[in-house]
Parts: C-alpha cells; sequence; structure tokens
C-alpha cells in the first residue's frame, strides 16, 4: 500500500526513547534544539503508524546552528547522513525541532517555507521514503509529512511510557456526552478516559479460563473493538472457567460417550468455538461492540497481522510459540501488553499441592522482553514443533501430557490485574514510581511477589542493535505460518 496524503498518520514513541527526546529539547535555557528521528513504518485500515526507533539528537552549534532565512537549522552534513541511513534502513525520517508554549504548537511560516524547500530533494534521496518534519511543545506535537502526491499532517502522537499519554498539535474537542452506562467508571477516569477505550482495538490471544474472563472485563468496560483469537472449540471441562459457556454449547450430553465413541467425536465437531461463545457474550455486555474473530492459532500470518493493527494485546495462551509471535509483535509494531497466566504445581505420584500462583507479566515496547526472561527458550519452541510420536521417540514422561488443573478464581486473579494496570494507563490514572515488574499473586501463601523484568543489551527483539525487530513496523517479518483457514471473519 502506498503511502499517500488520503492516509491517517500516527506516530508511537516508546517511553525511552520520548524521554531522551525531551530532555535534549527541552533544556534549562529555555532555547530551540534539534534532533532526527529514524522510525519503522506499519499499514493497516487506512492508517499509518510511524514507529520510532532511533533518535540522533543534533549538537547546538555544530549540527544545529544558526540559519540565515530562519532561526535556526540542522546543518546539511547532519541532514544527508540521517537521511542516508533512514534510506539504507529502511525508516522514515522526521526532523524534529522545539517551540515554547504548553498543550497547542504549530509550524511557523519559516518552518513551512524550509520543508518546500529541501524535503522534495529529502524525499529523492531516500527513494520516495516518507520525509516529514515535526515541531514540539509541551504536551503538544505537530507534523509536516510528505509522501507520494502531497502532505499529510500527523494526527496524533502516542507516548508508551509510564502511562499511555496522546499528544496533538491543538488540544482535542470535548469528547460528547458519555453514556449514562458507563456512569459510575466514568466518575473515575472521566468522559475522556471513556472517549479513549471507545476508540481502542484491544487483542485477546487465548479464550479460555483467562482470555474469556478478559474479553469480559474489556467489553463491559466500553472498548469498543476486540480481535478474539482461539483455535479451539469448547470442551466440557471448559465449561466451569470459561465465562458465559454452558454444557450445551460443549454438547455434553454427547460428549458422555467413552471417548473413541461415535458420540463422544461428535460433540467434538458440534461443540461452540471458543471465539464465537467469547464474541457472544462481549455483545450482549456491549451491543455495539466491534469484533473480528479467528477461530485459529496466532502463529498463522493472517491472525498476526490482525493483531499488528491493535492498540494494546492480552496474551492468555500459554505455548511457546503463541509467547513467540506476542512477544515480536509488541516489540515490532510498539504495541503494549501483557502476558498473563496461572501454575499450580502438583505431585503426580502423592497428588501433593505445590506452589500455586497466578501472574500478570506486562510487556512493553522497548523494555525487557519474554526472550530476555527466560519465558521463550529454542528448547520449548523445539519440543512444541514435535508430534507427539516423536516426543515418545525422545522419551518424554508421559505425565506431561496431562492437563494442568485450573480454578476460576486463580484465573480471575491474573484477569483482573492485567485488565486494571491496562485500563490505569490508558488513562493516566498510574502514579509516579507504580511498578513495572511481573506480578506474582501466590493465593496460598497469602502474599503477592514482585520479579523485575531484566533486558539484554544486545536482545534480538527489544533492544535498538542494529539486528533487532524493534519499531521496524511492516520491514520485518513476524515468526509465523503461512497456512490459511476459513474461519476469519469481523462481524458487528
Amino acid at each position: 500500500m502506498a503511502l499517500d496524503a488520503s492516509l491517517a498518520y500516527e506516530l508511537v514513541f516508546p517511553g525511552s526513547l520520548w524521554r531522551r527526546l525531551v530532555e535534549h529539547l527541552f533544556r534549562p535555557d529555555g532555547d530551540e534544539h534539534g534532533a532526527v528521528i529514524a522510525a519503522g513504518i506499519a499499514r493497516s485500515d487506512g492508517r499509518v503508524r510511524l514507529l520510532a526507533r532511533h533518535v540522533f539528537v543534533a549538537r547546538d552549534g555544530i549540527e544545529y546552528v544558526a540559519s540565515q532565512r530562519g532561526y535556526r537549522m540542522l546543518t546539511a552534513e547532519f541532514v544527508r547522513e540521517q537521511i542516508l541511513f533512514c534510506r539504507d534502513e529502511e525508516l522514515a525520517y522526521l526532523a524534529v525541532h522545539n517551540h515554547g508554549g504548553q498543550g497547542s504548537v504549530a509550524f511557523s511560516a519559516d518552518d513551512l517555507r524550509s520543508h518546500e524547500r529541501g524535503y522534495p530533494a529529502l524525499r529523492d534521496i531516500a527513494r520516495g521514503q516518507l520525509v516529514g518534519g515535526l515541531v514540539v511543545a509541551q504536551n503538544a506535537v505537530a507534523g509536516d509529512l510528505w509522501v507520494e502526491g502531497g502532505r499529510a499532517p500527523l494526527r496524533r502522537t502516542r507516548v508508551l511510557g509510564h502511562n499511555i499519554d496522546e499528544l496533538f498539535a491543538s488540544p482535542p474537542a470535548r469528547p460528547a456526552n458519555a453514556s449514562p452506562t458507563y456512569d459510575r467508571q466514568a466518575r473515575l477516569f472521566g468522559d475522556r478516559g471513556q472517549a479513549l477505550l471507545r476508540a481502542q482495538r484491544v487483542g485477546v490471544i487465548g479464550l479460555g479460563g483467562i482470555g474469556s474472563l478478559v474479553t469480559e472485563y474489556l467489553s463491559r468496560l466500553g472498548v469498543g473493538s476486540l480481535v478474539l483469537i482461539d483455535p479451539e472449540r469448547l470442551d466440557p471441562t471448559n465449561v466451569p472457567r470459561v465465562v458465559g459457556s454452558t454444557p450445551r454449547d460443549a454438547a455434553s450430553l454427547l460428549a458422555r460417550g467413552a471417548p473413541t465413541s461415535w458420540l463422544h467425536r461428535g460433540a467434538k465437531r458440534l461443540a461452540r468455538w471458543k471465539v464465537d461463545i467469547a464474541a457472544r457474550e462481549a455483545r450482549r455486555a456491549h451491543p455495539e461492540i466491534e469484533i473480528e474473530k479467528h477461530a485459529k492459532s496466532v502463529v498463522e500470518a493472517d491472525v498476526a497481522q490482525a493483531l499488528a493493527a491493535c492498540d494494546y494485546l492480552f496474551l492468555a495462551a500459554d505455548s511457546m510459540q503463541a509467547r513467540l509471535v506476542f512477544n515480536a509483535l509488541v516489540q515490532q509494531f510498539l504495541i503494549p501488553g501483557v502476558q498473563l497466566g496461572v501454575k499450580v504445581s502438583v505431585d503426580s505420584k502423592t497428588g501433593r499441592v505445590g506452589h500455586v500462583f497466578s501472574v500478570a507479566r506486562p510487556v512493553l515496547p522497548g523494555q525487557g522482553c519474554l526472550w530476555c526472561n527466560g519465558l521463550i527458550t529454542p528448547g520449548g519452541l523445539q519440543h512444541e514443533a514435535l508430534s507427539p510420536e516423536e516426543r515418545r521417540a525422545q522419551r518424554y514422561v508421559e505425565e506431561e501430557d496431562l492437563p494442568a488443573p485450573s480454578v476460576i478464581a486463580l484465573n480471575a486473579l491474573a484477569a483482573a490485574h492485567g485488565v486494571n494496570d491496562y485500563l490505569f494507563r490508558l488513562t493516566g490514572l498510574r502514579e509516579p514510581g507504580a511498578s513495572e515488574d511481573y506480578v506474582y499473586l501466590e493465593p496460598r501463601r497469602g502474599n503477592l511477589r514482585l520479579d523485575m523484568p531484566r533486558q539484554d543489551a544486545e536482545c534480538s527483539e527489544c533492544s535498538s542493535s542494529m539486528a533487532s525487530r524493534f519499531a521496524r513496523g511492516d520491514a520485518r517479518p513476524l515468526p509465523v505460518v503461512s497456512k490459511r483457514a476459513p474461519r476469519s471473519r469481523r462481524v458487528r
């Protein structure tokens, strides 16, 4: 899809890069300063997201100097170095400087004339790649983007920091009066917060005990759009934990037959897909919600691509392959998310219950990812790729395929913590100093434990090393397969 002026353009900044840029631009001297942002590009549904990957600060008096036609400018040598870097790395080039003021900002006439003189040539050097300029004030960003056939404004900038902040060129219009349905929760985060929820597109991967609860919470909060992913039909043993499911959904009467009987096989074919149950329950809570559902695995290419257009991701599937794709989506497309799970250890010989915990692991762009923290391993991925026959041939223990214990109340601990964290980030209610750690809730011990995530400076996923997928957007393939199946559709 060509980048043209008819599309809606957004800029997404990881919190650490944004802090670096702001510290450079807004110094105690109160003067103007300059930099260049190199950004990945992600296209979807009439929207283009520019994904900030590098910030190159210009040194005052050396690379950012007095201009004969305006106040200050980037030197030709500095511009040339950065535009060639962006061309070779397939990244957008965005020159940035700051103005005074707060809450609103605009380019000066000198700024716009400078763009008109220089940006056509820069696009030629960049072989038609997007180039543009940004001007930043306190709590405001404006953009002038040069694309095929014209220019386009920057619609908004999202900063994925301690909270998820949205910045505009000027203050957005006040949201229309919220529905009285949401009056009680809007008293916590306001009509603006409710409008933010209504505009969100959220992906939920896995719709079992945890994912079905997450979907229920999100729909009742008023989230406007959900992408639901699960390749399985409901099993009778799922009913106690999957929100809104019934024995009829699982064809339980037929399933009572012997596992090898035609009745049991028929039950498996007649049982409802988990995505259909989750969508049904979400629509009961929120009739206007938009739902895209995929009764397929997240490792399939078209499913993962649907998630690449989301604003937030919940991973409630516990396979290594699902973690691999989720982790790549977070880092490659700058989509914050959380991995949710429950662990119950039971000794297979004695039946003795060991460690029990529910966990919520926030996974944020540019911070310690699941690879860095040993939650994805090559051995685990290889093990999942083996067939049952291959596992037996390699003498894996038989007990490993037995279903793990699962209880709805334990699932609810993880689901509620993950959704609360999302809600408070989005609405700006997280206090300074709030933890970014993994949270383990241990009911047997009556304990809450925190674990600080680690980051590998050369991580191939979340670091800014040249080889990483971080903020690469569409320029880097996701770790998926290309197999397609017919059960993917969007419904209203």
